[in-house]
């Protein structure tokens, strides 16, 4: 194979991802198999576990990487349709050395993208780049490797009940969104005791009932339905990939990816008095002021999941989370955001707590925040946007924390602005003591993009 050029938006800062037919071809997913498996090939390696997504793209995507990895003497590993999650359990389970996961996670159905492991750790950042480096250069090895097809459903499944301690009476809805968590989260059900009512269960590419990213309020309305006709007690939520989970309380109202966290590390400190968890910057400072409370050690970091999983390797911290709801136990667990397991995980918390999810969310601080806030933004702009953002804030002396974009300390609240690095849009939260003050925190926010020439309408 010659050399190959990836567009340059592809390659972002934890995986690879771009739009199907624009930015991401067929031949991109190839040259990546090349790369990879060269990369693999010089430390030692020789088998990769790859799965893909429900998405429309792909199969022929999974197609296209298993040659590339192949035809540099890797064996793929392929266990075919399933959860990103599900992947990484194969990595471990099959001792990969490597593996690759085809997703789009909870872009709209036109993306699609891959997720990366070499050895049993995430590759992100200037990892990533040298791969594109490689490919660029063409500095591809040769062999020739048949594929082998692994069925590990079941040993995935019989690992996720495995730690399950929770209630044995409550009455749960399930969503997957019509994702590719929907056959493992049915199987699930089936097992767990109690009532559970399913809902968008069938894997559909095209995501004909609501888009998957359960942190968007519009998309747990049809869940929010059933909790409140049915009478159930909580209700649990899948994105498009299934390692990102979303929940409601009997009453119906959203707990937010930091909320969950304050519930579940009262369990993981119990067992771990003192440990190390880490949030990201778009989290609650209830949620660090929490951890505290708990005996913890409260620290904040980047946003991203493979950001989150080096740092939690790196302070050898039991779990771990992010505002989106990736959550990641490596109490009991092997430290990825699995959004099934997490859900055994809130179940189990829910018993120690002695009462019901409404109960726990009415027991929070009271506190008043904004949800994530997606602004439009053009790629190349977006983190030009975020310096200037930042060097204002500095001459005006700000309060500002810099560890991933601005978060702001700004009197009886704080903001946040960041760069995503899966979609064009700037991300943005605001968390105050009452409206008024949320309302001027917005309202600064505000202020800030338009100086930069970004409007503050949500997409």
């Amino acid at each position: 194979m010659t050399a190959h050029r990836f567009d340059p938006t592809l390659l972002r800062e934890y995986d690879i991802r771009g739009i199907v037919g624009k930015t991401l071809h067929e031949a991109d997913a190839r040259a990546l198999g090349r790369a990879v498996g060269t990369t693999i090939a010089r430390k030692g390696g020789s088998r990769v576990a790859v799965c893909y997504d429900g998405r429309l793209s792909s199969p022929a995507l999974e197609a296209a990487l298993v040659e590339g990895l192949s035809a540099s003497g890797i064996t793929a590993l392929r266990i075919g349709l399933g959860p990103t999650p599900q992947l990484y359990f194969a990595v471990h389970h099959l001792d990969a050395d490597g593996g690759v996961m085809i997703t789009g996670s909870h872009n709209p159905p036109d993306y699609n993208g891959f997720k990366l492991m070499l050895g049993k750790k995430a590759v992100f950042g200037e990892d990533i780049q040298a791969l594109g480096r490689l490919a660029a250069a063409g500095d591809f090895a040769s062999g020739s490797a048949e594929p082998e097809t692994h069925e590990i459903g079941d040993a995935y499944l019989e690992r996720l009940l495995a730690d399950f301690e929770g209630p044995t009476d409550l009455k749960i809805a399930w969503d997957a969104g019509n994702g590719v968590a929907g056959p493992m989260m049915r199987r699930l059900a089936e097992r767990l005791p109690g009532e559970h009512i399913l809902l968008f269960d069938e894997v559909d590419g095209s995501f004909p009932n609501h888009h998957p990213d359960p942190t968007v309020p519009k998309n747990l309305e049809a869940l929010k339905e059933v909790v409140l006709r049915e009478g159930c007690d909580l209700g649990i939520a899948f994105d498009g990939d299934g390692d990102r989970i979303g929940a409601l309380d009997g009453q119906g109202r959203p707990l937010w990816g930091d909320q969950m966290m304050l519930l579940l590390a009262r369990d993981v400190l119990k067992e771990r008095p003192g440990a190390t968890i880490i949030a990201d910057v778009k989290a609650s400072q209830s949620l660090f002021d929490g951890i505290a409370a708990l005996g913890g050690k409260p620290v904040m970091w980047k946003t991203g999941h493979s950001l989150i999983k080096a740092k939690m390797l790196e302070l050898d911290s039991p779990f771990a989370g992010e505002m989106s709801a990736h959550l990641f136990f490596a109490d009991r667990f092997y430290g990825h955001d699995d959004a099934l397991y997490a859900a055994i995980r809130l179940l189990n918390a829910l018993k120690t707590w002695g009462g019901s999810l409404a109960d726990f969310r009415d027991s929070l601080p009271q506190v008043v925040n904004t949800p994530e806030l997606r602004f439009p933004c053009p790629e190349e702009r977006k983190k030009p946007v975020i310096e200037e953002v930042r060097a204002r804030l500095a001459a005006a002396g700000a309060e500002v924390d810099a560890t991933d974009g601005v978060r702001v300390r700004d009197g009886a609240g704080w903001w946040l602005l960041r760069a995503s690095n899966t979609q064009d849009v700037l991300v943005a939260r605001c968390e105050a003591e009452d409206e008024a003050a949320l309302e001027r925190l917005r309202a600064t926010l505000t202020e800030q993009l338009a100086a930069s020439g970004i409007e503050a309408r949500e997409s």
